[in-house]
C-alpha cells in the first residue's frame, strides 16, 4: 500500500462493498440529526434576523416579534405537511426535482435543481459562517480569522462526511440532541423564571435604539406592512432544510417513507417550539439588537461594545447564577451551527447523483467512493462553500440575503407538481377510500403552494435588491450549465451510436515501435508488435544527440534486427512534435488506414519512484489520442519494485481484519498467518 493510500485508510477508514450499502442506512433516532440538523440549527440565527429587521423602525417594533414568529411558524407547519405527502408518493430520493421533472416538465425539473443547489451551498455558507461568529465572540483571539476559521471547519465537516452518511451521523446526533436539550431547557427553566417573576433583563435592554435613516416618527399603514414583510421573510430562513428530508428518503431505513414522514414532523414540531420560546424570551427579556454594522444606532452603548447574538445574551440572563449553564449552551450552539451544514452535505451529493444519472451533470457525481458515499458531490460542495465563505467575509448578515430564495422556488414548483399528481391520479382511481386520501393530500399541497407562493414574492421584493439578484443569477447559472451538459452527453451518444459502417476494417495497419535506446522494453514491445502482424512495422527513434545516435545504429546492425529502425532527427531537442508529425503523415497518405503506436513502458512500485524518471510516454500519449487514424498501446516492463509493491498489494487484500468474520466476508478458518480465506 502506498503512502496516498495510507494517507486515505486513516482519512476515511476501510473501504466497503456495495454489498454493505444496507449497513449505511439511517434508523429515526440517527436520521433526524442528520438531515434536521440545519432546520433546527436556524433558532441560532433566525430570530437574530427578525430583531435586526424590525430594530429598523426601533425597539418599538419587537412588539410584532412573536406574531412574526407564529406566522413563520404556520408556513413552517405547511410545508411539513406538504412534503409528508412527498415523501409518501415519491420515496426514490429525487424530492423536488423528481415531482417537478415528473409532472411539470424537464426544464422545471432543472429550475427546482438549480434552486436546491445554491440554496444547499448557502446552507453550508451561512451555518459555518454563524458557527465561526459564536467561536470568535467565546474566543477573543479569533475575532477578524472568522473566513479562515470557517473554512477549516468546512474541511473538517468534508472529511467527516467522506467517511460515509452512517459514521457521520452517528457523530453529530449526540451534539444535535444536545443542542435541543439545551435550548428546550434553557427556554424551559427561563420560562418558569418568567411566570415567577424572577426573570432578569439582557445584557443590552438598558440601550436604546434609533431608528435607522428614514424610519424616524410614526410609521405609515405602507411602511409597517414592509418592515414587518422584511423581517418576516428574514425569519423564514428557518424553514431551510426541510426539503432535504424528502431528498434524502433513500438513506433511511425501511419502511422508508414512513420513517421520513416521521422525521419531518418531529422536525417541525421541534424547530417552531424551539424558536417561539426563544422569540417569546428575548422578547421579555428586552434584548436590544441590530445589524453588527451598525451599532452606532445604539445608545448608550461604552465605546468597543459587544453585541453577542439573542441565544447568548438570554442563556447569560437565565442562568446568571449557574455559569456552567451559560457556557453549555454557547458551546453546543456553536458546534450545531457547523454540523447544521451536514443537512447539505447529505442532501447535496444525493441530488447530484440523481442529476447526473440524468444526464444533467458530470457522471463523477453519481459515483459512490471507497465508503459508499458520493465522495465527489461531497467534495464539490465544499469547494463551493468556501469560495463563498470567503467572498463575504464569512458575514451572515451578507449571506443571509442570499437564502431561502431558492428553496421558496422549489417549494412552490414541489407544491403545483404535487398538485399536478394527485389530479392525474384521480382521473383514473376508483376506490372511495383512496380517492378521498389523495383529494386531501390535494387540498394540502394546494394550500401549501398558496402560502409558500406568498412568501416567495415577500422574499423577492424585500431580499431583491438586498443580496437576492445573487442567488437568482447563481441559479440561471446552474440551469444553463446543466442544459449545456445535458446537449452534450446527448450530442456524444449520437455520435457514438453504432452502424454499419463501423464493421469495415482498416485496409493497412502501419505499425510503429518507440525506440529510446536497446533495452529489454524495446525488445518485449518489438516482440508485441510482431505478434498483431501488422502490414508494415518499423522502429522509431528521435535522434538529438548525433553520438547517441550513431551508437544506437551501430548496436541495432549489430543485433541484425528485422525490423527496420527509422531516426526522425530533432535539431531543437523535442521528442513528442517529431513522433506527432510523422504518424500524421503516414495517415495522410493513407486516410484508409490505422497507424498503431507501441509505446515501451517500465512500471516502477514506490511513489518516488515516479519523480525520478520523466513522463515523455504520458505527455506523448495524450498528444496521440487527439490525432485521427492513429491507436496507442503501451507494452508495460515491470521492474522489481513493482513486484513488490504487487505483493504488498495482495498481503493487505488477504489479511484478517477486525469484524471480516462477523460480517461474513470470510470463512472462520483462516491460517495461523492471519490470511483470510474469501468464500
Amino acid at each position: 500500500m502506498g503512502l496516498g493510500d495510507v494517507s486515505k485508510r486513516i482519512l476515511l477508514g476501510r473501504k466497503l462493498r456495495s454489498s454493505q450499502l444496507g449497513e449505511t442506512l439511517l434508523p429515526k433516532r440517527i436520521a433526524l440529526p442528520v438531515f434536521a440538523s440545519d432546520a433546527l440549527s436556524s433558532v441560532a440565527y433566525a430570530p437574530d434576523e427578525i430583531f435586526i429587521m424590525l430594530a429598523i423602525a426601533g425597539a418599538s417594533a419587537y412588539v410584532w416579534s412573536w406574531p412574526i414568529g407564529i406566522a413563520v411558524g404556520v408556513v413552517m407547519l405547511t410545508v411539513v405537511a406538504s412534503y409528508r405527502q412527498n415523501v409518501h408518493a415519491y420515496p426514490s430520493g429525487g424530492g423536488d426535482y423528481e415531482v417537478a421533472t415528473v409532472n411539470l416538465g424537464r426544464n422545471a425539473g432543472v429550475t427546482v435543481a438549480s434552486a436546491l443547489l445554491v440554496d444547499y451551498v448557502l446552507t453550508v455558507a451561512v451555518s459555518i459562517s454563524s458557527a465561526a461568529q459564536y467561536a470568535a465572540g467565546a474566543i477573543p483571539v479569533l475575532i477578524g480569522h472568522e473566513p479562515l476559521v470557517a473554512s477549516v471547519a468546512v474541511v473538517l465537516l468534508t472529511a467527516m462526511n467522506l467517511r460515509g452518511v452512517r459514521e457521520s451521523g452517528t457523530v453529530f446526533a449526540v451534539p444535535t440532541y444536545l443542542f435541543m436539550l439545551a435550548i428546550l431547557g434553557m427556554c424551559g427553566y427561563g420560562l418558569i423564571r418568567l411566570l415567577v417573576g424572577d426573570l432578569p433583563d439582557a445584557e443590552s435592554a438598558h440601550l436604546e435604539i434609533e431608528p435607522a435613516p428614514g424610519w424616524e416618527g410614526p410609521l405609515t399603514q405602507v411602511a409597517l406592512v414592509f418592515l414587518l414583510a422584511r423581517a418576516f421573510s428574514s425569519g423564514c430562513a428557518a424553514l431551510t432544510g426541510i426539503e432535504a428530508i424528502s431528498n434524502g428518503v433513500p438513506a433511511f431505513r425501511k419502511p422508508k417513507s414512513a420513517n421520513a414522514a416521521t422525521t419531518l414532523l418531529l422536525l417541525g414540531l421541534i424547530a417552531i417550539s424551539m424558536m417561539m420560546s426563544v422569540i417569546v424570551l428575548a422578547k421579555q427579556m428586552s434584548i436590544r439588537y441590530v445589524d453588527p454594522h451598525e451599532l452606532e444606532r445604539l445608545s448608550g452603548a461604552d465605546a468597543g461594545y459587544e453585541q453577542h447574538p439573542v441565544i447568548s445574551q438570554i442563556a447569560a440572563g437565565v442562568f446568571d447564577h449557574f455559569s456552567p449553564g451559560f457556557y453549555f449552551v454557547i458551546t453546543v450552539t456553536g458546534v450545531i451551527l457547523v454540523l447544521a451544514a451536514n443537512t447539505a452535505f447529505n442532501g447535496f451529493p444525493v441530488l447530484g447523483s440523481i442529476l447526473a444519472q440524468d444526464g444533467l451533470a458530470p457522471r463523477a457525481l453519481a459515483q459512490r467512493g471507497d465508503r459508499l458515499a458520493y465522495s465527489n458531490g461531497i467534495i464539490f460542495l465544499a469547494v463551493m462553500a468556501i469560495a463563498l465563505i470567503l467572498a463575504f467575509d464569512a458575514e451572515v448578515t451578507k449571506l443571509i440575503q442570499l437564502y431561502i430564495v431558492g428553496v421558496f422556488v422549489s417549494f412552490n414548483l414541489s407544491q403545483l407538481g404535487m398538485i399536478r399528481h394527485w389530479t392525474r391520479h384521480l382521473k383514473t382511481e376508483t376506490d372511495p377510500a383512496e380517492r378521498r386520501r389523495m383529494m386531501r393530500s390535494r387540498a394540502i399541497n394546494t394550500f401549501g403552494l398558496g402560502m409558500t407562493a406568498v412568501v416567495l414574492v415577500i422574499v423577492l421584493i424585500t431580499k431583491f435588491l438586498a443580496g437576492a439578484w445573487i442567488a437568482i443569477l447563481a441559479m440561471g447559472a446552474f440551469f444553463l450549465l446543466m442544459k449545456g451538459i445535458s446537449r452534450h452527453y446527448a450530442h456524444v451518444e449520437l455520435e457514438l451510436a453504432a452502424d454499419e459502417g463501423d464493421k469495415a476494417l482498416p485496409t493497412r495497419v502501419h505499425a510503429i515501435v518507440l525506440v529510446s535506446k536497446l533495452h529489454k522494453p524495446t525488445l518485449r514491445a518489438l516482440a508485441y508488435a510482431k505478434a498483431s502482424r501488422p502490414n508494415v512495422l518499423e522502429a522509431v527513434y528521435v535522434g538529438t544527440d548525433p553520438a547517441s545516435t550513431d551508437r544506437l545504429l551501430e548496436e541495432w546492425e549489430e543485433r541484425n534486427f528485422d525490423v527496420p529502425l527509422k531516426v526522425l532527427h530533432s535539431p531543437y531537442r523535442e521528442l513528442i512534435k517529431p513522433i506527432v508529425d510523422y504518424t500524421a503523415e503516414i495517415r495522410k497518405a493513407n486516410p484508409r488506414g490505422v497507424v498503431a503506436v507501441y509505446i515501451p513502458e517500465y512500471v516502477v512500485g514506490r511513489w518516488w519512484e515516479q519523480l525520478l524518471h520523466n513522463q515523455t510516454a504520458l505527455r506523448l500519449k495524450g498528444r496521440l489520442l487527439f490525432t485521427p487514424g492513429v491507436m496507442v498501446t503501451s507494452v508495460p516492463y515491470q521492474l522489481r519494485s513493482s513486484q513488490v509493491a504487487r505483493e504488498r498489494a495482495e498481503w493487505d487484500r488477504t489479511r484478517l481484519r477486525a469484524g471480516d468474520v462477523r460480517r461474513g466476508q470470510i470463512r472462520s478458518d483462516v491460517s495461523d498467518k492471519g490470511r483470510r480465506v474469501p468464500k
